[in-house]
């Protein structure tokens, strides 16, 4: 059977229609009558502590989010296969919020807004797209969507990630020793890496000190998506106080949600959104995961498996 240990989200009504979808497959909530032991697959989001308790008949952990970074460090995650949620409608929300804050910043939106709001006529031309390079930290399934979107509006496109990637019109970078270099050459610098301990902090005072510098008015921008744990919130405030930073536009925070406290919020040239950039969409994510627990009950093999050892 499928048991699901779902929160923060609408439990009832996923379980409702992964029943129609797997039927007679059983479906199974918390609270509700079953022998742990007859569960074959759980359907997870943010799982509890006990979440796992005696499931020793685990054939796969299925995992609402597209990033496990937290699922991953649940102290009682048992050793079976992790399949994470892979969707176009997912990376399409996330490569429309990339696309957004990219096109905003290339039009120089800050500078802009405070002109109007001083009733200031001041004429200032952005660049050419082709003449701003956007540098994407990630290259998996949603910064090659990202880059797909991105390079018809004409950008002039870099990226980097931990293993190379060869894709058409874009400039690759991978490891360690080639980030310096892709920063250099990046003013509007998109992060849709997965949380690892090696990216963990990434988004710091020194990275955006390596940035390009005039060629946007204001300075070079940052956009973060992926996960708060990246970014130094300490440092953002510094950088776009100090003009390190011209602007940055972010989905997701260290603390979420982000305290009232956080001076984030009063900084007019930070962009806060609150960890809506892209969510999984119920219709295509019970579409998905009965079709991957079908296959998998008749014999085929799992797909999107995270590699525990590199966390995604």
């Amino acid at each position: 059977m499928l048991l699901l240990h779902l929160s923060d989200v609408d439990e009832a009504s996923w379980a409702e229609k992964l029943r129609s979808a797997l039927a007679p497959y059983p479906v199974v909530r918390r609270g509700e009558a079953f022998n742990p032991a007859d569960v074959r697959y759980i359907f997870v989001w943010k799982p509890k502590p006990d979440a796992f308790e005696g499931l020793d008949g685990l054939k796969a952990v299925l995992s609402l989010g597209a990033g496990v970074d937290a699922l991953m460090k649940h102290p009682r995650l048992p050793d079976a296969p992790i399949v994470r949620f892979v969707d176009a409608d997912l990376s399409q929300r996330m490569s429309d919020y990339v696309v957004a804050h990219v096109t905003m910043h290339h039009r120089l939106y800050t500078r802009f807004r405070a002109d109007q709001k001083a009733k200031r006529w001041s004429q200032l031309y952005p660049p050419a797209a082709s003449e701003t390079t956007v540098g994407i930290m990630g290259m998996g399934v949603l910064g090659q969507d990202a880059v797909a979107r991105l390079k018809p509006l004409g950008f002039a496109l870099r990226s980097w990630s931990r293993t190379p990637k060869a894709i058409d019109g874009v400039e690759g970078f991978a490891g360690e020793e080639s980030f310096e270099a892709f920063l250099g050459g990046t003013d509007i610098l998109v992060n849709l890496l997965p949380l690892t301990p090696e990216t963990t902090g990434i988004l710091n005072y020194e990275t955006f000190g390596k940035l390009r510098r005039g060629n946007l008015n204001g300075g070079p921008v940052i956009v973060n998506a992926a996960r708060g744990g990246h970014q130094r919130e300490a440092d953002i405030v510094k950088a776009l106080g100090d003009g390190t930073l011209g602007a940055a536009s972010l989905d997701v925070f260290e603390t979420e949600p982000l305290p009232e406290s956080s001076p984030l919020w009063d900084i007019e040239n930070c962009y806060i959104t609150p960890h809506i950039a892209a969510i999984s969409n119920e219709k295509s994510g019970v579409a998905y995961f009965s079709k991957i627990i079908r296959a998998h009950e008749a014999g085929e093999p799992l797909i999107n498996v995270v590699d525990r050892k590199r966390g995604y």
